[in-house]
């Protein structure tokens, strides 16, 4: 598991027009998912101990965004034949596993990850209601233990975005395992 980090999107960038299925094989348009004051779209998946270390906090954060209007789905670009822990029957069990209320979404074709420049697990981006990005960044400032977290990063982003303001700078990149693509 080579460890990345997420590359740098310029603000503003439009949320693709474009769908990805859900666990039951259902198409899922990520525009029909914004939320009145946005959308947190996370490329995500089940094994990266990375990933594992924010899914508690994803799943937390993102019933206090929709609370703000900021609805949330999770994309897994790693399904891939030699990541079964990846593919789309442990993601059910995760769903069930980790209370995940959100669409958690399997990014089979990995269309997604590569329209969204995605690199790692994590790799979160927040959109404004018009589908622009707003923020591109990391949960907060201590991946690997919550109880040495010392700065909310995307709480205190959704907060700004809500309020109007600008976004937060400097946006930190995420780390986490690289995207196992197909391909490579």
């Amino acid at each position: 598991m080579a460890l990345v980090a997420s590359v740098h999107v310029d603000a503003g960038w439009q949320l693709p027009d474009m769908a990805v299925t859900d666990v039951n094989g259902k198409s899922v348009p990520l525009k029909d998912q914004l939320g009145k004051k946005g959308l947190l779209v996370a490329f995500t998946c089940n094994h990266c101990p990375y990933a594992i270390a924010i899914w508690p906090r994803l799943v937390r954060h993102a019933a206090t965004l929709k609370k703000m209007a900021i609805n949330t789905i999770a994309v897994n670009p790693n399904i891939h034949p030699d990541y079964p822990a990846d593919g789309v029957t442990a993601m059910m069990d995760k769903i069930a596993e980790w209370g995940i209320d959100f669409p958690y979404l399997a990014d089979e074709t990995q269309d997604a990850a590569r329209a969204f420049e995605a690199q790692c697990t994590p790799d979160l981006y927040l959109f404004d209601g018009e589908g622009r990005l707003y923020y591109h960044g990391r949960v907060d400032d201590y991946w690997k233990d919550e109880s040495k977290v010392t700065r909310e990063e995307l709480i205190a982003a959704a907060e700004l975005l809500v309020a109007g303001e600008n976004a937060p700078q400097p946006q930190h990149p995420t780390i986490g395992c690289s995207i196992k693509w197909k391909d490579d």
